[in-house]
C-alpha cells in the first residue's frame, strides 16, 4: 500500500477517527501521522498528537480536514500559510464545497473533496470522491488508493451532487441503524421477548445485506424470490408497498438530509 509520506489529520473525532483506526490496522506506520487535537488526547500508540500547528508540514504532507465544518475559516488561516504546492488536501467537511477550499487554501493544486460513511473503521463503509480539474490524475490515484482499505471509493463527477449522495450513503448507516432497532421494537410488539427480537433483528439485516451483495439478483427481485404467493412475506411486502409508502418515507429522508446539507453550503 503506498501510503503517504506523512499524514497531518486537522481534528480526529468520530469520522476521521473511525478512518485513521482502519488505516493503521491495514498497515500505515503510526510515526507518519501527525493529529492536531486541542484537547491533546491521545489516538493510538505511536501516532504524535500536537495541540497547536506545527512550525511547518513535512515534504509530502496529505492533510485530512476532520474538523468541524464552521471551523474551517479559523483553520485555513492558520494552516494555508504551512502548505506548499506539493501539500494534498483531502476534506471530509459536510457543505464544505471546493470552490471555498481553494478559495481558502490558494495555491494548493491537489484539493480532494471526501464523504466517508461510518463503518469506514471496519473496512466496510462508502466513500464519495471529488476533485475539480486542477487536481492532478497521479493525486486523484493516490487519494483512491488511500481510501480504498476504508471500503467502495466512488467518484462523483458532478459535485453538485455530493449533498444527494451524502444523504445516502454518509447519513444512510444512521437511517439504517434506526430500521434495525424498529424491526426490533417491531418484533416485540407481537410478543418475542426484547432481547431476542434484538439478536434476531440484527442478525437478519447482516446476514440479509451480505447475501444482497453477493447475489446475482438486484434487491427487489431478492424480496420477490422470498415471498411466496398467498404467504406470510408477501402479506407484510403488501403492506411496505402500498402506495409506494415506505419508498416515499426514504425519499423523504434523503430530501431532508440533502436539503439540510445545502442549506449549511449557505451558511445556514
Amino acid at each position: 500500500m503506498p501510503w503517504p509520506d506523512h499524514l497531518f489529520l486537522v481534528g480526529c473525532g468520530n469520522m476521521a477517527g473511525q478512518m485513521l483506526a482502519r488505516w493503521l490496522a491495514c498497515g500505515l506506520d503510526p510515526a507518519r501521522v501527525t493529529v492536531l487535537r486541542p484537547s491533546g488526547r491521545a489516538v493510538a500508540d505511536g501516532v504524535a498528537v500536537v495541540t497547536g500547528y506545527p512550525d511547518a508540514l513535512p515534504a509530502g504532507t496529505t492533510v485530512l480536514l476532520g474538523m468541524k465544518p464552521y471551523q474551517v475559516a479559523e483553520v485555513a488561516t492558520a494552516l494555508a500559510p504551512l502548505c506548499d504546492a506539493d501539500t494534498r488536501i483531502i476534506s471530509i467537511l459536510a457543505g464544505t464545497t471546493l470552490a471555498e477550499l481553494r478559495a481558502r487554501f490558494v495555491g494548493i493544486r491537489d484539493i480532494v473533496r471526501a464523504m466517508p460513511n461510518l463503518p469506514v473503521g471496519i473496512g466496510e463503509g462508502v466513500i464519495a470522491l471529488h476533485a475539480d480539474a486542477p487536481t492532478a490524475g497521479e493525486a486523484r490515484s493516490a487519494v483512491e488508493a488511500l481510501m480504498t482499505p476504508l471500503g467502495l471509493a466512488e467518484w462523483i463527477p458532478d459535485e453538485a451532487l455530493f449533498n444527494q449522495v451524502t444523504a445516502l450513503s454518509g447519513c444512510g448507516p444512521a437511517f439504517l441503524f434506526r430500521f434495525i432497532d424498529a424491526l426490533a421494537r417491531a418484533g416485540e410488539a407481537i410478543g418475542i421477548p426484547a432481547d431476542q427480537a434484538a439478536r434476531m433483528a440484527l442478525a437478519t439485516v447482516q446476514g440479509s445485506a451480505a447475501m444482497a451483495a453477493r447475489a446475482d439478483a438486484d434487491p427487489a427481485t431478492l424480496a420477490d424470490h422470498v415471498a411466496s404467493p398467498g404467504g406470510m412475506t408477501r402479506q407484510g411486502l403488501n403492506v411496505l408497498d402500498a402506495d409506494d409508502r415506505l419508498l416515499e418515507l426514504l425519499i423523504d429522508t434523503l430530501t431532508a438530509a440533502r436539503d439540510r446539507g445545502e442549506a449549511m453550503a449557505r451558511g445556514e
